[in-house]
């Protein structure tokens, strides 16, 4: 979801309407411009919840996402912080595994240009009928392996709120939500990449082939 309140405020609600069993928050929680209210709200859950990489808020990039990372840091205070990265790395629910990317990495690349022998490679050992992961932020399903897609930060041919439906099976699901209010939340904030956020994860959406390219198979 990565800090985008709003669209977590949106999928929640259809959430609700669906009178699930269980909530599986697949990490990359609080990475963007609604950290601490974001983190309040997703801990408020009755909910199972797994670590996402942004989760860890490493300190090794540079640019703006170490100036984006330092501001996240201080919005959530030490304890919010530590709560994150202590966060486990998998859960088990109904025989189906929740990882944010793949069962042996928080960082792996799935996606439809995975080879059938590379991706064979990854579930190897798995026994779960069904993995269900985020990481790449586009919806896929391929045999077992499903991505739910990004409630915040999808890349999608439109924007809106990607999340799945588990149950005897998978459905893909897309909640919209007032796009113009959310980017108007967000720039109200001082998140140090508030524009960027709002005009192109928010108003608009990197494309499904803009992201394939930068992430190969």
């Amino acid at each position: 979801m990565h800090g985008n309140l709003p669209a977590l405020e949106a999928v929640l609600a259809d959430v609700e309407r669906e009178r699930v069993d269980a909530i599986v928050i697949g990490g990359d929680i609080a990475a963007g411009p609604f950290p601490r209210d974001t983190v309040e709200l997703v801990r408020s859950l009755d909910a199972v919840y797994i670590r996402g990489n942004a989760d860890r808020l490493d300190a090794t990039a540079d640019g703006d996402w170490e100036e984006a990372r330092l501001w996240i840091e201080a919005q959530l205070g030490e304890e919010a912080v530590s709560w994150l990265a202590g966060l486990p790395f998998s859960t088990v629910l109904d025989d189906v595994l929740y990882v944010h990317a793949t069962p042996r990495s928080d960082e792996e690349i799935v996606t439809e240009l995975t080879t059938d022998e590379r991706l064979a490679d990854i579930l190897a050992g798995v026994d779960q009928r069904l993995i269900v992961a985020g990481h790449t932020h586009m919806q896929l399903r391929r045999g077992r392996f499903v991505n739910a897609g990004s409630v915040g930060r999808p890349y999608e041919e439109h924007p809106g709120a990607y999340w799945a439906l588990v149950g005897d099976d998978v459905e893909l699901r897309l909640t919209e939500y007032d796009l113009e209010s959310a980017a108007a939340r967000v720039r109200a904030t001082s998140y140090p990449r508030a524009e960027a956020v709002a005009a192109q994860n928010i108003l608009s959406v990197p494309s499904r082939r803009d992201a394939l390219e930068a992430f190969g198979g």
